[in-house]
């Protein structure tokens, strides 16, 4: 099991109360010390969203100039979009193979490049997409020809949603043949595509994690089959985004969890990711999620379903979530009220108790794999 963080920028009441004005700034500074964080402590990924105008959910919409600043501040860790939505209406393909090559460029091959569609109306509409199944067929079209774009030097296309004259497409990518391919996942059709594509699947755990094994196991069997990969190679990876708040003291750990507005959040997710399968009995907006009462927090950390606790209680917690079958958990700590010096001591108190525990490859796994099937081939 591998470890990642995710980094969303959501500005949520609370803190907003508490930083005022400057709350947007304090914010975006607060992600960056969490990947520094995270880089020192030994977590391989950092995952940094794309959103637009989702107020207080996520203000991180320019994610290229995000990952580029903390490549620049950091040294292991790998930097991925999570994800890059690759809609031409949103960003045009062209831009997407040059940003994604240029970031593989600055960080020197530590770059790994998540796609999807977008799941959210309010943006879909922001950018004059009216109707949310030609995503869908949008994302079919643009990630091979994003692949074909790195390898070709007079690459040209006449498609459906975007078309090309003959151009050289630069600058290409540092890693060869090209960066990790992932694709945003959270049905099972879309595990199954990920598969049949040979990408690795991105998902959040809104869910206990159990939910998931099923949908692991499909993705994991029919990976297997994979012959005609839509890159050069076959990323055989799932991650897992979730919760974690990790300390020495594990009550500290729990009241820090219980002040830090999880349930408002997850129903900003709710709110706004609209495309998502919404589960019965989540209120409608405005109205929102009640906060877990400490009991409730207590039977989450008995079942193993957040990650919350002392070192002991979130190890057990990572083997439930490793027990599903996927291949790294990632950490969506700041999508919440958490104060920047909370999340870094629970990052430093992660990465002496628990990753050593899971994580004993300095190796990445993608970047294994890489390696692995272009010396076969």
């Amino acid at each position: 099991m591998e470890f990642g963080i995710f980094n969303a920028i959501s500005i949520l009441p609370r803190y907003r109360g508490a930083h005022g004005a400057a709350a947007e700034h304090d914010r975006l500074m607060d992600e960056v010390a969490f990947v520094c964080a995270a880089d020192k402590a030994g977590i391989k990924y950092s995952w940094a969203s794309e959103h637009h105008f989702l107020t207080d959910y996520s203000h991180l919409s320019d994610s290229e100039s995000f990952l580029a600043f903390c490549a620049a501040k950091t040294n292991n860790i790998h930097i991925g979009s999570g994800i890059f939505n690759i809609t031409p209406p949103v960003n045009h393909p062209v831009r997407v193979a040059e940003h994604v090559a240029m970031l593989d460029q600055l960080s020197e091959g530590r770059f790994e490049f998540g796609t999807g569609r977008g799941s959210s109306t309010t943006e879909q509409r922001g950018f004059g997409i009216e109707d949310p199944e030609l995503t869908r067929e949008m994302v079919a079209e643009t990630l091979p020809e994003i692949v074909r774009m790195w390898a070709d030097t007079e690459y040209s296309f006449d498609g459906k949603f975007f078309s090309m004259p003959a151009r050289n497409v630069l600058p290409k990518p540092y890693t060869q043949p090209h960066p990790p391919l992932w694709m945003a996942a959270g049905s099972p059709s879309t595990f199954e595509l990920a598969a049949k594509l040979g990408v690795g699947v991105l998902c959040f755990a809104f869910t206990p994690p159990q939910v998931l094994t099923p949908l692991i196991a499909k993705y994991k069997e029919m990976i297997q089959d994979c012959t005609d990969p839509v890159g050069a190679y076959i990323n055989n990876n799932v991650m897992i985004t979730t919760q974690m708040l990790c300390m020495e003291d594990g009550a500290k750990a729990r009241q820090a969890f219980l002040k830090a507005d999880s349930s408002y959040h997850l129903s900003l997710v709710f709110r706004y990711l609209d495309t998502f399968p919404k589960p019965k009995g989540i209120p409608e907006w405005p109205e929102v999620i009640p906060a877990a009462s400490a009991e409730q927090v207590e039977m989450m950390i008995s079942s193993g379903s957040v990650a919350v606790g002392d070192p002991e209680e979130v190890s057990r917690a990572v083997q439930v979530f490793a027990d599903t079958g996927a291949d790294q958990l990632a950490f969506g700590m700041l999508s919440s009220s958490m104060e920047r010096d909370t999340c870094v001591e629970a990052v430093e108190t992660f990465g002496k108790h628990v990753l050593p525990v899971y994580d004993k490859d300095p190796v990445h796994s993608t970047t294994r794999q890489r390696l692995e099937q272009i010396a076969k081939s």
